[in-house]
Parts: C-alpha cells; structure tokens; sequence
C-alpha cells in the first residue's frame, strides 16, 4: 500500500467514484463511495493489529514435549545421597539424563495463543480495509458475478478481461455456488462470502473482485444476519 503512504491529510478523503465493470471489463457505470463510512481515513496502526491477531489466531498450538513428569520412568532415586563417592542424583526422570523429561516443556494449547479484538474494532476494521483497497484501486466491481453453470474457464476469462494478474479474493453470495465453483481451482484465486468479509482477507490478496449488489450489502450492512434485539423478543412472545 505505497500510495497510501504519501497521503498527507488522509482525513480529508473526498468521494470515491468506483467504476463498475461488465465481463469484458468496461465501465458501465460508477457507484460513490463516502470515506466515512469506511472509517474516514486509513489506520495502519488498527490494520495491523487486526491482520497480527487474525494471524496468530490461525495457530494450530499442537506442539507438545513432556517434562519430568509425563515421562516414563520411575521416581525412585537412583542411589542413596551419601557413601558412593558420585555427584548427587535424584530420579532418571530428570532433564540432564538420556530420556529424561524436558525441563521446559511446550505445553501450551490453541487458546493459549488466541487473542482478540473488540466488536467495535474488528468491524471498524474491517471497513478500513475495505477503504485501503479503494483508495489503491484494487477493487474490481462487477455488475454480476453470476455464472449459468460451474466451469473454470469461464472463471479465468472473466479475471483475465478485468485484469487480474495477481492475487485475488472473489466475495460472492451464498447462493452464488456456480461462480464459488468455477474459482476454487483457480491458482492465486480465494473466494469468500460477502458477510464474511475481514481485514486479513483483503490485505492477504491484491485484487477484491465483488459484484455490485454485494458491495452495496456490505457498505449498508444488510449483508450481517441481525442482531436479536430486546423488543423483537417482545413481539416473539406477544
């Protein structure tokens, strides 16, 4: 993201025009974008805890090494404390004999490494990143991404004509299975689902490919399942 480096006032973002392309990768039409509603203006400092803790999240935390205590062995004492003339021992169990347990042992499990970001900040977030790839000029809109059946050439032809040479994210609808099919075989090429959009996601790839009823879904939020709140309880139970 060198160009956001050289912003000097990124608080003063003015509207983004966002061209929207047909498959053969002409502009057709353009939607505005207000930079407030992506957060104002780009912050690094947010970005990158949330693309750190994302990342460590991924963890698998499965590496396991058995101290003195998990090890098989006796606990006996090896010979008495005085009289042989020998250094004092204790049991074969310990660190400095062939065998013996790890003194430090890695016991620690997944959620030992998980950290978390706040609600208000993960979803800030993940709109600033949205923001960062608008002002780099990395999101290809498209009018739809619909595909009549599941064929990767379609796929790659349309990527091609849009000119998607690098790493690219390709967020669709959940019915949308067609198009999720003809992408996954795709080198370079991962899909997501709109409401699954995040931070880590768009900074790991170059491109973000997104049709224009769910970019609009993200921006207005309709894409989110809603949140149950105390007067729909209300109207449940009424």
């Amino acid at each position: 993201m060198s160009d956001l480096e050289n912003i000097e006032h990124p608080e003063t973002l003015a509207t983004i025009e966002l061209p929207i392309l047909d498959r053969a990768g002409k502009q057709v039409d353009t939607l505005k974008i207000d930079p407030a509603d992506l957060g104002g203006h780009i912050r690094f400092a947010l970005l990158k805890q949330a693309y750190v803790i994302t990342h460590g999240n991924q963890r698998q935390g499965s590496a396991r090494t058995k101290g003195r205590g998990q090890v098989q062995g006796s606990t006996r004492k090896l010979y008495k404390q005085k009289g042989t003339g020998n250094a004092r021992s204790g049991p074969s169990r310990t660190p400095i004999r062939r065998g013996g347990g790890h003194a430090f042992p890695k016991l620690r499990t997944r959620e030992a490494f998980r950290t978390s970001l706040t609600k208000r900040m993960r979803r800030l977030a993940n709109r600033n990143a949205l923001l960062a790839k608008l002002v780099d000029g990395e999101v290809k809109c498209m009018v739809d991404l619909q595909m009549e059946a599941p064929r990767t050439k379609d796929m790659v032809s349309l990527l091609a004509g849009i000119g998607i040479d690098r790493t690219c994210l390709v967020a669709l609808h959940t019915e949308n299975r067609d198009a999720a099919l003809s992408a996954r075989n795709i080198p370079n090429v991962d899909t997501i689902r709109v409401d699954q959009l995040n931070a880590f996601e768009m900074l790991n790839h170059r491109y973000l490919v997104i049709d224009r009823a769910g970019l609009e879904s993200f921006l207005d939020g309709s894409c989110f399942p809603k949140t149950a709140t105390a007067d729909d309880a209300e109207k449940e139970v009424a």
